[in-house]
């Protein structure tokens, strides 16, 4: 039905014009999931109005005094209302008619459509004051608009409706421009009377809305932030002081990139690089996506690449695409060239840095050093860029990139299949025996103890050629860097199966894997292993926290007695059976307690034994 009008300025009745396909999205109660957002948009169509009018005052079609724009929200507990006031371009009778009771019309699209060839600053222009305004009725039973445009002439007008699609519209005795809205809280939402819970809805939605938001007397947003600034406006300090303002309770920041880009599309914002360490943290403090600096959600994983959810900050744009509600990113091209020039601005801040201060950036790369390696493993373009500066460390403290560190061992660390073998220790302190030994060799160790660094290494093995990584524990040396080389044995063939014999009956367990091997005698006299690949596939199913086939097979090890040793060849020269199997648990339980694999009732006995040999 049409609205009925009427010219007299007397009351007007009649009925809103919805039009079929977007009836339901606009239903009071199913418009948006999140009922607090009614302040969201409300305060957003208000600060809409004020940027509308400050944009014809620069067009030079107002010529009045702009004054002080401002958006007031008042609550007002007895009479059950909350009101979003302000001084903006206001309404006529028929722009309500046209606005609110026609709500496939749009106050915001019909503006810009008039004046897009005067100005390209869409940018201030918020929503759409149609659909954001039915928000109102998720919270409220009826809702008033008290209205005054700024044209010369224009009366003031009054907008009541409980919801339905019923309105009355009458004159109104407002004597200054702009727009008051009332809602009359309904009783099931009355959690919103409360001064706490708007202040706290305020400082997540209107935290950095363009135009003064006053609320309880106080004025709660920061109108400039400094994403909206040029970075040659700007102090490290300015970066550092928005980032407390963001994350109180943050760490210092170790640097940030600024985003300014307005073409092919808009993007604003600055991304932080935290003090990541070696753990994920994608949901703990979140970038927050911003558009035309109205807050939409922390949810920006379609906006950007995984691997960069670990940083923290803001992104503003008017061109990610959101549904109705403004609460759902939808993806489409945009967003993934967004996306991708994200990716590339983190790229080039890091080879930046690496470039002009290698050494500041080997000192930042423990706390980075996660976020590089989990974008090279998700991410291939990041991968072509980020292989120049990614950095590896060895035990002794010494960074290298990999073209650096490849020569580094090329002479040494090169198998008989010419593979380059580099050799890692994921724990340090607890293979400081398989270190040493490596060391004793003249071979160079990696620390690679990240928690991605099982993904890290199968990636690399992948990407660069014939290279190989060996963890330093996965077997002896002479296998782990297979130079072709056979060490001579010191015992006959039949001593070393009379060895084996002896520890697969001592030790009588069926996951262990016993071989008698010539080594030098420097080395230990029995050593235990896992295999690389069984080892990485059980890290890879422990970090996923997915039960894999890998991850489920039962754990085996390898037993490997050192033929060389003088200890080994006392056990095998013993006579008396109960003291050679005593021998034989004891070089084998060294072995454990070089691996921490010796603990409870077993380490207890160790040490019995250890002090009564003594």
């Amino acid at each position: 039905m049409e609205t009925v009008q009427n010219e007299k300025g007397e009351s007007t009745r009649g009925q809103i014009s919805i039009h079929t396909e977007n009836i339901f999205p606009i239903i009071k109660k199913f418009l948006y999931s999140d009922h607090e957002i009614f302040l969201r948009e409300l305060v957003s169509n208000a600060v809409d109005a004020t940027q509308k009018l400050r944009q014809l005052s620069s067009f030079g079609e107002f010529g009045g005094e702009l004054g002080g724009l401002k958006v007031t929200v008042t609550l007002d507990e007895e009479a059950k209302t909350i009101t979003v006031s302000d001084n903006g371009i206001g309404m006529t009778a028929e722009e309500i008619k046209k606005y609110i009771n026609q709500i496939a019309f749009s106050g915001a699209s019909d503006f810009l459509e008039k004046y897009k060839d005067k100005t390209d600053d869409k940018g201030a222009i918020i929503g759409h004051f149609g659909l954001g305004f039915y928000s109102a009725f998720m919270v409220a039973e009826q809702v008033e608009i008290i209205t005054k445009s700024y044209r010369d002439g224009a009366e003031s007008a009054r907008w009541v409706c409980d919801g339905s699609t019923e309105f009355e519209l009458t004159p109104a005795e407002k004597t200054e421009r702009g727009t008051d809205i009332i809602l009359h809280i309904a009783p099931d939402s009355e959690e919103f009377l409360d001064k706490a819970r708007l202040r706290t809805i305020l400082d997540k939605y209107a935290r950095f809305l363009p135009t003064p938001v006053e609320f309880d007397g106080q004025t709660v947003n920061n109108t400039t932030p400094i994403w909206t600034k040029s970075p040659a406006d700007l102090t490290d300090e300015d970066y550092k002081s928005f980032y407390r303002e963001l994350y109180p309770m943050g760490e210092e920041p170790l640097f940030w990139i600024h985003l300014n880009v307005d073409y092919p599309f808009n993007l604003t914002g600055i991304l932080y690089f935290p003090r990541i360490k070696n753990e994920l943290r994608f949901q703990r403090e979140k970038i927050q996506l911003y558009s035309r600096q109205v807050f939409i959600t922390d949810e920006v994983k379609d906006v950007v690449p995984d691997f960069l959810m670990m940083l923290h900050g803001v992104i503003d744009s008017p061109d990610i695409p959101l549904n109705v509600s403004r609460s759902f990113l939808q993806a489409d091209s945009s967003v993934k060239k967004i996306n991708g020039y994200i990716t590339r601005k983190v790229a080039d801040k890091l080879n930046d840095l690496f470039n002009t201060d290698r050494k500041g950036f080997e000192e930042k790369f423990d706390d980075i050093g996660l976020f590089i390696k989990y974008g090279i493993l998700s991410d291939e373009k990041f991968w072509e860029k980020a292989k120049s500066f990614v950095l590896l460390k060895n035990t002794e403290g010494q960074y290298a990139t990999l073209d650096e560190y490849r020569e580094k061992i090329q002479a040494n660390q090169l198998d008989k299949n010419e593979t380059l073998v580099m050799l890692y220790t994921s724990d340090r302190k607890q293979q400081d025996a398989y270190i040493a030994s490596a060391v004793r060799r003249g071979y160079d160790v990696l620390l690679l103890d990240n928690v991605i660094d099982s993904h890290f290494i199968n990636a690399l093995e992948q990407k660069l050629e014939k290279v190989h990584f060996q963890r330093v524990d996965a077997d002896t040396l002479d296998k782990l860097i297979d130079k072709g080389l056979n060490n001579e044995s010191v015992l006959s063939e039949d001593d070393r199966t009379k060895l084996k014999d002896l520890f697969d009956q001592v030790l009588d367990n069926k996951s262990l894997n016993v071989s008698v091997e010539a080594q030098p005698i420097d080395e230990l006299p029995v050593t235990i292993t896992m295999p690389e690949f069984m080892r990485r596939m059980k890290d890879m199913a422990a970090l996923s926290g997915e039960q894999s086939f890998y991850g489920s097979l039962p754990v085996s090890y390898n037993v490997v007695v050192n033929a060389n040793h003088p200890l080994i060849g006392k056990l095998l020269a013993e006579t008396n059976s109960d003291v050679q199997t005593a021998l034989t648990k004891q070089v084998y339980d060294l072995a454990l307690l070089s691996q921490n694999m010796l603990t409870g009732a077993e380490l207890t006995a160790f040490v019995r034994r250890t002090v009564d040999a003594l």
